[in-house]
């Protein structure tokens, strides 16, 4: 049985959870305290970090990396795109998800260093902008590929959902990825997913 080492507040662990539930899968979750992290945790993953999945023999850590063995090791619902050049499309939009909104999420989430106020405003103002820049995406498409349900919405939903909680606002021009937000939001899968803190980090 696959084992997933996942911070109940981590946008990262998020990721995986999300998918396993969309997999309908059995998998056993491991809290683990961010503040307080076992050691095996380093053992396992030498950046300290989580999520990490364990199945049998094999660890693996890095959220995109987890997600897409997952999803080639359970093919149904499919995540990637079988086609190659989608499926290529598909990694460099998770590259940018990287470079362009989470870095800007680490320094959100990293409270263990007493970030500058200066520097997480300008965080905050960037994944808005960057945001806001994505939303005419959904006027054409349901999801962010196309109108089919991808791991791009997995990697971009657990950033959505902590919007409020970041103090980030997005103004009217994003009310297409608003509504977006709403259909990913209401996924079985992703309601399943959510850990505790999770939940009330929306009103």
């Amino acid at each position: 049985m696959m084992v997933l080492y996942s911070g109940t507040t981590c946008p990262y662990s998020h990721r995986c959870r999300f998918v396993l539930f969309e997999k309908g899968m059995d998998f056993e979750i491991r809290d683990v305290d961010l503040y307080n992290k076992p050691e095996d945790i380093n053992v396992m993953n030498p950046y300290g970090q989580v999520p990490i999945l364990v199945e049998r023999d094999l660890i693996l850590y890095e959220s995109n990396i987890i997600n897409e063995y997952i999803d080639e090791r359970f093919p149904h619902p499919q995540l990637m795109p079988g086609d190659p050049v989608d499926r290529a499309r598909v990694r460099l939009f998770l590259l940018n998800f990287e470079k362009e909104l989470f870095i800007h999420v680490s320094t959100l989430e990293n409270r263990s260093i007493k970030s500058n106020e200066k520097n997480m405003e300008k965080a905050r103002n960037y994944i808005r902008d960057r945001l806001t820049q994505l939303s005419p995406v959904f006027l054409k498409y349901k999801f962010m590929l196309n109108d089919s349900f991808s791991m791009l919405d997995v990697a971009i939903a657990p950033l959505l959902w902590r919007l409020e909680y970041y103090g980030i606002e997005l103004s009217k021009n994003a009310a297409p990825l608003l509504k977006y937000s709403e259909r990913i939001f209401s996924r079985p899968a992703y309601i399943d997913a959510l850990t505790p803190s999770e939940k009330v980090m929306r009103k």
